[in-house]
């Protein structure tokens, strides 16, 4: 079953069994009655567990090592991609996948942080932890989308920018602002999803959208709750406390107008079922681009405006 947390193991047992009959009843019909009885359960089961995870165990599922990255959606979701490297300043910052692609018939460009699977992947991909160049990187496909009047599809999953005394001396900060900052200006439609970490910068710079979604497991937030917690109460040991407070939850995000709508993942998440994860988030995301034309540069301009002043606000 490779990495379980103690908390899915008994949905993880369930659909490990789903699996493997779902692969029998490929070739004999007559399970196909039971394997729905076994689905139905489940799906049942991954409800029950799953509604009454505390905060620090949603995060830990957006950490999940087996949980689908950008690139698994890209595979899934788009045709024809072609990858561009390199911020044409310094170098290629592999933690960051830039590109162009077709999704369903429309040209798009594509950004958004990956992490790796094995250690050696994960060295290469600096854990989904960008340097300047990658935001640089991004930047340039900002750009390019805007030239050409391509809608900009963004994935976020990052534990934040790369705090490394290097990427300070190549200008992280400045990378990041002039990220948020270009693609507040941008003429063209935006759709961002996070996907797994949404923490800090290093997430915003993908985000400034006009439609920004979340995945059900997925957290977004100022800071993860280790770093919260480290600097409020000098104990990254009360991180759980830290979750509860932070409110960084899909349901807490909606709640607080930070995303504009939760995408469910199957039952015991989406590193449970890569296939029906991307099936999933195709029609959310489908539907927020949609939603976003007949829109001109001017309005949708505005629309992401006035999208980021209402955060915040509130009635006392």
């Amino acid at each position: 079953m490779g990495h379980v947390l103690p908390f899915e193991r008994p949905v993880v047992e369930l659909v490990s069994r789903v699996r493997e009959l779902r692969e029998l009843a490929a070739d004999d019909a007559r399970l196909m009655s039971e394997l729905k009885r076994l689905e139905d359960k489940a799906a049942r089961v991954a409800r029950e567990v799953f509604a009454s995870l505390t905060p620090i165990q949603k995060v830990q599922l957006s950490r999940h090592p087996n949980r689908p990255y950008t690139q698994d959606y890209i595979v899934r979701l788009f045709d024809d991609f072609v990858e561009l490297h390199g911020d044409r300043r310094f170098a290629e910052d592999a933690s960051l996948i830039a590109g162009l692609a077709s999704y369903h018939g429309r040209s798009v460009a594509i950004v958004g942080h990956q992490k790796g699977r094995s250690t050696k992947e994960n060295v290469t991909r600096n854990f989904g932890m960008p340097n300047p160049e990658g935001y640089r990187k991004a930047i340039r496909l900002y750009e390019l989308a805007n030239r050409f009047g391509l809608p900009v599809i963004t994935f976020i999953d990052t534990p934040g920018a790369f705090p490394g005394i290097e990427a300070e001396e190549r200008g992280q900060s400045e990378a990041i602002g002039a990220s948020l900052e270009v693609m507040s200006g941008l003429g063209v439609p935006i759709v961002t999803t996070v996907i797994g970490e949404g923490g800090s910068g290093g997430a915003l710079a993908l985000g400034v959208a006009n439609r920004v979604m979340v995945l059900e497991f997925a957290y977004y937030s100022v800071i993860s709750p280790e770093g919260c917690a480290a600097i409020l109460w000098k104990d990254g040991s009360l991180a759980a406390e830290a979750a509860e407070r932070l409110r960084i939850t899909a349901p807490q995000l909606l709640e607080l107008g930070c995303v504009d709508w939760v995408v469910e993942e199957p039952p015991g998440g989406a590193h449970q079922d890569h296939d029906d994860a991307a099936r999933r988030l195709d029609r959310s995301l489908y539907e927020a681009l949609v939603s976003l034309d007949g829109m001109d540069e001017d309005e949708l301009r505005e629309d992401r405006y006035q999208r980021f002043r209402r955060l915040g606000s509130f009635v006392a």
